[in-house]
């Protein structure tokens, strides 16, 4: 049985951080360590941070954005091509595509995949907006970035599903060899996925 090595409420503190994506018991606890060490350098701040953050952070009600503002900054950017909308499973997807800096478009957020097994069907997605943007018009191309899952190209054929008789056209990501990957440390679902999305050279 572990014993109680501090007061009740830096023990609060380390089991809401362990609650964190990537952060364990241990990793929680160097964590809360290191934000009471750093009490006025760090706590303070951040704990300011958190709770301008919780008073003004809102959903985009057009795209499913995180933001500040209602519609979001991206939805409100001029210089955004409107025609094409990246659809991703997350705000997360969102996010590493703009780091990755690789398309200048508009996004719209699912908030999920459709997982049956799970009790998630398209009445838990944002998927009805998408369908509203789209015959809304002006939209050319939406790009389907869903996670190359079971659940993720359920999801995809079935937007794709809604989407056809609107004349827009509907792409995937393409699946198969990362860059700098060696195909023998590659499975066998992503060479066959790179065997047929090859491209000519």
């Amino acid at each position: 049985m572990s014993k109680r090595v501090a007061g009740p409420e830096i023990e609060r503190l380390i089991q809401l951080l362990a609650k964190l994506p990537g952060l364990g018991p241990r990793s929680a606890r160097r964590a809360a360590l290191h934000l009471v060490k750093k009490r006025e350098s760090l706590m303070q701040p951040l704990t300011a941070a958190m709770g301008e953050a919780l008073e003004k952070i809102v959903i985009c009600r057009t795209c499913g954005n995180v933001d500040t503002s209602d519609p979001c900054t991206i939805c409100c950017d001029p210089r955004r091509d409107g025609g094409v909308i990246v659809v991703v499973e997350d705000v997360s997807d969102l996010w590493a595509l703009e780091r990755a800096g690789a398309i200048n478009a508009k996004y719209h957020v699912l908030g999920g995949t459709l997982s049956p097994l799970d009790g998630v069907g398209p009445q838990d997605l944002n998927i009805e907006s998408l369908v509203n943007r789209v015959r809304e018009g002006g939209v050319r191309e939406v790009i389907l970035a869903v996670n190359a899952t079971v659940d993720g190209q359920t999801t995809a054929h079935y937007v794709t599903d809604l989407l056809a008789g609107t004349g827009v056209s509907v792409t995937r990501l393409a699946h198969g060899v990362p860059v700098g990957g060696e195909l023998d440390y590659l499975d066998e679902g992503t060479i066959s996925a790179a065997i047929r999305s090859r491209t000519s050279f």
